[in-house]
């Protein structure tokens, strides 16, 4: 991107500090109460969201991290994956669309094809205004999605799987192969002749976050829609999408390990019997109990130190342009492994543990409490964390920075 599309861009949604203000307002507050209230229910029902989606629409924060001179709200990273977590403690599948449509919307401003040199200004603006839902067909491990030449464009064949956001959404990012294997990227609106949206997800949890298949019968995409071109190297900056998504994961984890141990402490307070070993008359009371919560916390909060710093480096490194050095973008990821891993480890230790805390009664269905593990159970086999583990281990060992890939 030239310098100036820079200036237009994130320059203005990242700066540390460029917003005096709270830019998600009451809104975000808001939606994670109503939120909140229906979670429970919808989760056993799963399927499509379609009101809840609605109230994600009609809050706003669709344009968050849209500059503000483009009519967004100007909120940089840290103010984004603050809102992803404070939604995701209540409702994990919804954050995740949430978080979704905005790692889009970054790929925009991030990537340097015709899309985002010529019209990235009008997508987001166009964003905002109308309250555009985007979600994702980029899937980089589903390679069944091919994209032939023709004159002024490509046409678009195949199928793409784990579209997260896809069925509902108003503009598609999408990701497919040429006949010599190239990649290419483009922005395809959901709506367009040829797209099939199938709601065909069935995953046991984050069951409402429309990731099913995409169907593309000869759909037109156009030369000047295109976000990346084939054959066209990636800047450091550019290969900073895949960190935004890496946090993007790291910050739902976190979520959920955050939502459930705020649900496990109100329900021992509340409805938790001590055992009758215990001598005490509250369950809160209980020593074993009061050291497996310290311990749990332990998870959380190493978590959350770990993920705020990695977010503040990738913060640095977007905010460094074009001149971002491959070792500082390696930095980055480096950085983005480290939260990736305890985050992991917070969400699933914490959604586990919990029920040996709260007790038998506890798992009765009213309480839903078993959501928060079938969530980070499903959602944390995104990709190996055993690869994060191994990348952290050959920068440990001898300073080798993570290759940029899709997930790295």
């Amino acid at each position: 991107m030239s310098s100036s599309t820079d200036t237009v861009f994130l320059q203005s949604a990242t700066a540390p500090g460029a917003a005096p203000d709270d830019p998600t307002g009451p809104g975000l507050a808001r939606l994670r109460e109503q939120l909140a209230a229906t979670a429970v229910e919808r989760d056993r029902q799963g399927g499509h969201a379609a009101e809840q989606r609605e109230l994600i629409r009609a809050s706003g924060l669709l344009a968050l991290t849209i500059p503000r001179e483009l009519g967004g709200l100007g909120g940089s990273l840290t103010d984004f994956y603050r809102a992803l977590r404070e939604l995701a403690q209540v409702d994990s599948a919804l954050a995740h669309l949430f978080g979704f449509h905005h790692l889009q919307l970054f790929g925009v401003q991030l990537y340097g094809g015709p899309a985002a040199i010529a019209h990235g200004a009008r997508h987001l603006r166009e964003t905002a205004e109308q309250r555009l839902f985007w979600g994702n067909a980029l899937n980089p491990a589903d390679t069944r999605l091919l994209a032939r030449k023709v004159d002024g464009g490509w046409r678009l064949e195949g199928i793409k799987g784990f579209c997260s956001g896809a069925l509902g959404s108003d503009r598609l990012t999408v990701s497919a192969l040429t006949r010599d294997g190239a990649l290419l990227i483009g922005i395809v609106p959901t709506r367009r002749e040829g797209v099939q949206v199938s709601q065909d997800w069935d995953a046991f949890g984050q069951r409402q976050t429309d990731s099913g298949s995409v169907r593309f019968v000869d759909v037109w995409l156009a030369d000047d829609e295109l976000l990346q071109q084939p054959r066209v190297a990636s800047t450091p900056r550019a290969t900073l999408r895949s960190q935004i998504a890496q946090l993007i994961m790291s910050n739902l984890y976190l979520g959920i390990a955050e939502g459930a141990f705020d649900e496990a402490r109100r329900y021992t307070l509340t409805q938790s019997r001590p055992w009758f070993a215990s001598g005490v008359e509250r369950a809160a009371d209980d020593p074993y109990v009061q050291q497996r919560y310290g311990d749990l916390w332990l998870y959380v909060r190493s978590a959350q130190a770990v993920t705020e710093a990695a977010v503040r480096r990738l913060e640095a490194a977007l905010a460094r342009g074009e001149a971002l050095t491959a070792q500082e973008r390696g930095e980055v990821a480096v950085a983005g492994a480290e939260a990736k891993v305890l985050a992991h480890r917070a969400g699933l230790e914490v959604s586990t543990q919990l029920f040996e805390l709260t007790g038998a009664r506890s798992t009765s269905a009213r309480f839903g409490l078993d959501r928060f593990w079938r969530n980070a159970r499903v959602h944390t086999l995104h990709d190996p964390v055993d690869y994060k583990l191994r990348d952290l281990g050959r920068f440990r060992l001898e300073g080798r920075i993570p290759e940029p890939t899709s997930y790295s």
